[in-house]
């Protein structure tokens, strides 16, 4: 009876800690997908998994999912605190969400800590293509913050990054040198159903060949600059809400407006407005002008709205 209580204890003993290693193994800090890889694998550089899905599981949070070669690695749900990095140094690693579904999804709302995690998303191709176009590349629910960087969302059905909250606290957006094209909505579209705000730094942004550049509504702040948004179906700029759009040093120019305000404040500065059907299009907002742009060439220019704000 003894030896089997000493068996018993040390084989209790060998199941908690292999328990703790297989825990340990499972949530890296640092983890690696292939092309060649398999979600059986650890997810270590040496193991690499297969897809994103695969290697969250194993990623600890607030740790970060690397690509070792190009590849397709699938859709992802972001649940946590995560970065995903496609790399660049042999090709950007891909997602492919043709047939109506979203590439990324950044939502926390089950996770028993709503609207705190933190995502970056880096290095990313997200293409939609197929018989059946993709929904949206990016859509934010819930969270705290989101970067975009370096990426490139085309072929939606939708709008290629997407921000639509629900919350009561301020969550931040930040988009850097992110090429977006052929979405049929917009470029980047923000708004939050709830009392919070979702207010958004844009650097870089290219939107063409898609329906408005950028789209800001209810509750939503945004700051634009050196950034792309023509050639759009729509508005290079729309703000339809209650928001304020700020743009520095950007270019809005054939698209059917340059820049539309039907609801809230859109402010200009150094924006060249060419080739629109209507330049600026005052339809029920404000757009306020530094007197530095340049608003040339359109069938109907338009004018700011009186008078142009001064220099400080």
């Amino acid at each position: 009876m003894k030896t089997q209580s000493t068996t018993l204890k040390v084989l209790t003993c060998a199941i908690f800690i292999l328990t703790l290693s297989s825990f340990a193994q499972a949530q890296a800090t640092r983890t690696w997908v292939s092309g060649v890889g398999d979600d059986v694998n650890p997810c270590s550089r040496t193991a690499p998994c297969k897809t994103w899905a695969g290697a969250i599981s194993k990623t600890a949070a607030g740790g970060e999912i690397d690509a070792l070669d190009p590849g397709g690695y699938g859709t992802l749900t972001i649940t946590k605190s995560i970065t995903v990095d496609g790399t660049n140094a042999q090709g950007f690693g891909s997602t492919l969400n043709s047939g109506g579904i979203n590439g990324f999804v950044i939502n926390d709302s089950l996770s028993g800590a709503a609207n705190t995690i933190k995502v970056t998303l880096r290095n990313l191709s997200i293409n939609g293509a197929g018989t059946t176009l993709g929904l949206n590349g990016i859509r934010f629910i819930s969270g705290a913050q989101l970067s975009v960087e370096h990426c490139s969302i085309e072929n939606q059905s939708g709008h290629g990054i997407d921000v639509s909250l629900n919350s009561t606290i301020t969550a931040r957006l930040n988009v850097t040198d992110t090429d977006i094209r052929r979405v049929n909505g917009s470029g980047v579209r923000l708004t939050n159903a709830g009392t919070g705000f979702i207010v958004a730094t844009i650097d870089d942004l290219n939107v063409r060949i898609s329906g408005n550049g950028v789209e800001a509504l209810n509750n939503s702040r945004a700051l634009v600059r050196n950034s792309d948004l023509s050639n759009n179906t729509g508005a290079g700029v729309l703000a339809n809400g209650t928001t304020e759009v700020n743009l520095e040093s950007c270019g809005a120019s054939y698209n059917l407006d340059g820049v539309r305000a039907t609801a809230g404040t859109i402010r200009i500065s150094n924006v060249f407005i060419t080739g629109n059907t209507t330049g600026l299009n005052l339809a029920g907002g404000i757009i306020k002008s530094w007197g530095n742009n340049k608003v040339v060439g359109n069938i109907t220019d338009g004018a700011p709205t009186a008078p142009n704000l001064g220099q400080l």
